[in-house]
């Protein structure tokens, strides 16, 4: 089993910033990657970026050159920074990790981009 817990969100102003953590515990071993996901009010859950074991890392149309995804092998922590935000960024943000064919998430985090 692998836990997945996400902090970080909260009210954010158009322009700004946030950064957002999935810290991983249990079976981290053969985590063979991490990614970030979300879903808006009234719509599907879309991914946003991820990140895989050798660090190689992806983003949608949407967030490239404003978001970027990160982690730190030693806290099992994987981050996302967020930057010039945009009301259509508001969600509720969900950490995904895949091992060994299973997914885990966690719960998620409240993002609000608002002035």
């Amino acid at each position: 089993q692998v836990q997945l817990v996400e902090s970080g969100g909260g009210l954010a102003q158009p322009g700004g910033s946030l950064r957002l953590s999935c810290a991983a515990s249990g079976n981290i071993f053969s985590i063979t990657f991490t990614a970030w996901y979300r879903q808006a009010p009234g719509k599907q859950r879309e991914a946003v970026a991820a990140i895989t074991s050798g660090g190689s890392t992806n983003y949608a149309d949407s967030v490239k050159g404003r978001f970027t995804i990160s982690r730190d092998n030693a806290k099992n922590t994987v981050y996302l920074q967020m930057n010039s935000l945009k009301p259509e960024d508001t969600a509720v943000y969900y950490c995904n990790a895949g091992r060994l064919g299973v997914d885990y998430w966690g719960k998620g985090t409240l993002v609000t981009v608002s002035s």
